[in-house]
């Protein structure tokens, strides 16, 4: 072994490649003893600071890396492989301009500018009263006239219109109401004249009506009927009487008919019917019916039992 392979550290040998002991080899017992710091620092020593005017500026020690075969990451990704995330994509970030501001002018000056375009603008001629009022004139002549609509009598009076309404109601209601009953108001007005309780009757034949006014004498109302169509009538007398059913029988009935009559019992009121006429008595009243109307048996109850 050569004597650049082999050192020696505290008296033993080691091989420099392996760094193994050396077996074999003598061990160097020759120790080198300590030097005393006096003797060292007797002489004077050259300052060993640097001096920045005259030394260079370090450059800076790159990070770069020389590749080796092996070492690179650039590695080829298969086709088949999913599990990479996707790189980002790096925008670039865009550079602001900034935009100049107009010069603006001071608010002085632009006081001052406008009291000149003022004071160098013509003046305006004035116009004169006169001028006003034809202009005035002229556009209200150009105007289309404006009709106002008038109110109408019922919306200028309400009350007095509703007022005329109600009575014109109830004057067409008095008046219906008393034609209805004046037939009745008649026989009333005749009886108190007549000194007797006198009625119209209820039931009045179909086809006849009230003819005239109603008549009265001392103790006797005289009602007459006339036939719509033709001429046939009938008269209802009503007069005050002391008789009885009897009485009336041989006094009237048998005189006029003989014995061509028929007795009808309606309501307790005894009635003799004869040729179209009629004779009973109820209430201290004599009621008799005379004329040419044919009037049946029935009609004749009818009326009897409704006075």
């Amino acid at each position: 072994m050569s004597k650049d392979n082999i050192v020696t550290i505290n008296g033993q040998q080691y091989d420099a490649k392996t760094g193994l002991p050396i077996a074999g080899a003598p061990a160097d017992t020759h120790t080198k003893r300590p030097t005393p710091a006096g003797s060292i620092h007797t002489s004077l020593q050259r300052s060993k600071t640097l001096i920045r005017r005259v030394t260079k500026k370090p450059s800076p020690i790159s990070n770069h890396r020389p590749k080796h075969p092996g070492q690179t990451m650039d590695i080829a990704r298969s086709s088949k492989v999913a599990r990479f995330a996707p790189q980002p994509v790096i925008v670039a970030p865009t550079a602001v301009t900034s935009r100049d501001l107009p010069v603006a002018a001071h608010p002085l000056l632009s006081r001052v500018n406008k009291t000149q375009v003022k004071r160098s603008a013509p003046a305006v001629a004035s116009k004169s009263s006169q001028d006003i009022k034809n202009e005035a004139i002229t556009a209200a002549l150009a105007k289309p006239p404006v009709k106002t609509a008038r109110k109408r009598f019922y919306n200028r009076h309400p009350r007095a219109i509703t007022i005329i309404v109600a009575s014109i109601i109830v004057a067409l209601v008095g008046g219906y109401l008393t034609y209805v009953n004046m037939p009745g108001l008649s026989v009333r007005v005749a009886a108190a004249q007549a000194g007797i309780n006198a009625t119209y009757p209820q039931y009045v034949p179909d086809g006849y009506s009230l003819n005239g006014p109603v008549t009265f004498s001392d103790n006797q109302v005289t009602i007459n009927f006339v036939a719509n169509t033709g001429t046939s009538k009938f008269t209802i007398k009503q007069a005050k009487s002391s008789w009885d059913s009897t009485a009336v029988l041989n006094d009237i009935v048998i005189p006029k008919s003989g014995q061509q009559y028929i007795t009808n019992q309606e309501q307790g009121l005894t009635i003799y019917t004869y040729s179209g006429d009629a004779a009973w008595v109820n209430g201290g009243i004599l009621y008799t019916i005379d004329g040419n109307a044919p009037l049946s048996g029935d009609q004749i109850r009818q009326i009897a039992t409704s006075m």
